[in-house]
């Protein structure tokens, strides 16, 4: 599980004997012999909801509606304890207590081979009559058998896992039921901030358990709880165990899958999101009918961050959309035309208001699909039509780079020094081939370019939109420069853009 801190994100999971462990970005994963040719028949209502100012006495015939279709999930999976890791069982005096004999020195082949179940629980939401339900990821995640008991308590099913996506935290399960009591889908694109919302779960294992609040927020990201994150955000309170339970609207309509909470003491403290039933829905019905979620890709790498001193330099109206930092070869992108420094505001007709949301909004198009981009090129509007490849699958192939510097070269910058490329620094600063420009090797701690970003290790390509081809033209693009410098820089494995307030020059 991706974490800040021990207890600022929990995902809303609790169990009996040990919590089950949310794996890492894992590829998506199916049961090829469940596998559906056509997505389940779900009941959606898109028509938006009621905003007429009324008062509400009582929710119970939402509840007595919506209720039957969310249920519990219990999963257990066998784990090897490593002893090293229960350094205890070895004290002699301790193993007294655990039935063991301190001289037999026989015990510690069968303690090296130690197993133990783990049992985890969760929610989830029967999505179709004929048994498809809708849960996180983390619930399921390596589980070798799988219960769901509906609502009353009488039915308990084993389920199937049809499919996983740890990057959206989604996951399908199948049981063998007919006329289930399926819940009815909303549009989550229209849902907005102020909006009564219920939470339904099993929190802690207490029984089926209803909270009330309202949609703080939608559209939040960037926790790095998963790659492609749009979540809803409310007060509801959800607690453990109330993974891949009900977010429902006023009417009982499914909005959303509780998912994780941000918390200082592991409890509800008001701060809840859900995975919006679009997002869940788009990936239940692909993980259906081809077993995995194919994403579309654009082959561009996008700025992280547009400071208003980016928006003056490149003469943004605004900072809503995503800058181009680098356009990859041989790509989508480079074959429609977009180049490095294009700002995208628009997608398909759609405005971008970051570079997450463009992400996510390229992932859920299907590959070969042609859309048109709406781009700031130079202060101009440009538009480009795109056809959108299939998103390869992700490899890590950044390395760390090595520590210390080559020697001083020239001063570029203010506090900067930088090198021309040859062998000796792209070893050692993990330098693909196909870069061209300076590197640099030193950067003050106290100089501009440092408080914008700049380190050893990185490549200029760009000074004020002039290409960079070695040291001497670094140095000479940067003398005249008297107030903010645009640069353009390699970095990580990818490019990006910084503005350096060159004004405080040292004397």
């Amino acid at each position: 599980m991706n974490r800040i801190g021990k207890s600022f994100f929990s995902l809303l999971l609790s169990g009996t004997i040990g919590a089950a462990i949310f794996a890492a970005i894992n590829a998506s994963s199916s049961n090829n012999g469940d596998r559906a040719s056509v997505p389940p028949k779900i009941n959606v209502e898109s028509a938006p909801l009621s905003r007429e100012t009324k008062i509400t006495t009582s929710f119970a015939p939402v509840i007595k509606k919506v209720a039957p279709s969310v249920v519990n999930i219990y999963s257990t999976k066998t784990v090897r304890i490593n002893p090293r890791l229960m350094p205890f069982f070895d004290d002699p005096f301790l193993r007294r207590f655990f039935g063991g004999d301190p001289n037999d020195d026989r015990q510690d082949n069968r303690r090296r081979s130690r197993t133990r179940e783990e049992q985890s629980l969760g929610s989830g939401v029967i999505i179709s009559e004929d048994g498809y339900i809708l849960t996180n990821n983390h619930v399921v995640d390596g589980a070798d058998e799988i219960k769901v008991v509906l609502a009353d308590d009488k039915k308990e099913f084993t389920a199937k896992v049809i499919g996983t996506d740890p990057h959206t935290e989604v996951a399908v399960l199948k049981v063998n039921g007919k006329n289930l009591p399926a819940v009815t889908t909303a549009d989550s694109d229209q849902l907005e901030v102020g909006d009564v919302v219920l939470a339904i779960g099993n929190p802690f294992g207490i029984g089926q358990t209803v909270t009330m609040g309202i949609v703080s927020a939608t559209g939040r990201g960037g926790f790095g709880v998963v790659d492609y994150e749009d979540f809803i955000q409310t007060d509801a309170s959800i607690n453990p165990g109330n993974s891949g339970g009900a977010l429902v609207d006023a009417e009982g309509r499914l909005v959303g899958l509780n998912t994780f909470i941000i918390s200082g003491s592991g409890g509800n403290q008001g701060v809840g999101f859900a995975v919006p039933i679009n997002l869940a829905r788009s990936v239940m019905e692909r993980l259906v009918t081809d077993g995995k979620v194919v994403r579309g890709f654009l082959g561009v790498k996008l700025q992280p961050l547009v400071t208003p001193e980016l928006a003056k330099q490149f003469g943004l109206p605004n900072q809503n959309g995503a800058l181009v930092s680098e356009v990859m070869p041989d790509t989508p992108a480079s074959k429609a035309g977009l180049k490095e420094g294009d700002f995208i505001v628009e997608f398909d007709g759609k405005k971008v208001s970051d570079n997450r949301h463009l992400r996510l909004m390229a992932s859920q198009t299907a590959p070969k699909t042609k859309v048109i981009l709406k781009v700031v090129r130079d202060g101009k509007d440009k538009t480009f039509t795109v056809t959108l490849d299939e998103l390869p699958d992700e490899q890590t192939t950044q390395g760390m780079r090595k520590s210390g510097s080559s020697e001083s070269g020239e001063d570029a910058l203010d506090g900067v020094e930088v090198s021309d490329l040859d062998a000796q620094l792209r070893r050692e600063f993990d330098i693909p081939a196909n870069v061209r420009g300076a590197v640099v090797t030193n950067v003050d701690e106290d100089a501009p370019a440092y408080r914008a970003g700049l380190r050893a290790g990185d490549v200029v390509l760009e000074i004020d939109r002039k290409p960079v081809r070695n040291a001497d033209e670094a140095v000479k693009f940067s003398k005249d420069i008297k107030d903010n410098v645009l640069l353009r820089v390699w970095s990580k494995g990818g490019s990006r853009y910084l503005v350096v307030d060159n004004t405080k020059r040292r004397k």
